[in-house]
């Protein structure tokens, strides 16, 4: 499958960061694509790089919970006409975890089928880029339609923080609503 080009936006109720209403200046973009059952994706953060919390790269990533707190990407996928997801978690640190639900936002539990999520980070001063590639054969059988969602928590020097996904369905920002997974895979 062709990849698939995102531009995320910035829930309209996050402010900026520094605060104020306006839209942080800031530009997250991606592609999301897949071939038989190995998902690619990417994400490119630019603009104003120097006003966010960016953890630093860790020499010995790890499985860690609640990144979502930081500046962090996300994933989220399911099986096209049903309820089950996997949120996909990737700090600039290089940790990282992966969630499965049984349906929205019930029966969380850590995804154990990886023991290792190993991506690419590169951080410039105008820009910090994310690649991964995945094989989902540990948790999906191939041939499945996939519907995904792609999204990113953005924390800002001051604590502030934004949330930006491909589309804010509903009045909170939450990543998790099926509505958000937009991209069909």
């Amino acid at each position: 499958m062709n990849p698939q080009p995102s531009s995320l936006q910035p829930f309209s109720g996050s402010g900026d960061l520094s605060g104020s209403s306006d839209p942080p200046e800031l530009k997250i973009s991606g592609t999301l694509s897949r071939h038989s059952n190995t998902l690619a994706i990417n994400y490119e953060l630019s603009g104003s790089l120097d006003r966010i919390k960016i953890p630093l790269p860790e020499s010995k990533p790890v499985r860690k919970n609640r990144l979502w707190e930081e500046t962090c990407f996300e994933l989220f996928i399911g099986i096209k006409g049903t309820d089950p997801y996997w949120e996909f978690n990737f700090s600039p640190s290089g940790d990282w975890n992966i969630y499965r639900f049984d349906d929205y936002r019930k029966g969380m539990a850590e995804e154990t089928a990886f023991s290792t999520l190993p991506f690419c980070v590169t951080h410039t001063p105008d820009s910090l880029k994310m690649i991964l590639e995945i094989s989902l054969n540990k948790i999906l059988p191939p041939a499945q339609a996939l519907q995904a969602g792609i999204s990113a928590v953005i924390k800002n020097n001051h604590g502030n923080i934004t949330y930006w996904a491909l589309t804010h369905p509903g009045p909170k920002p939450d990543f998790h609503q099926p509505d958000s997974f937009i991209l069909e895979l």
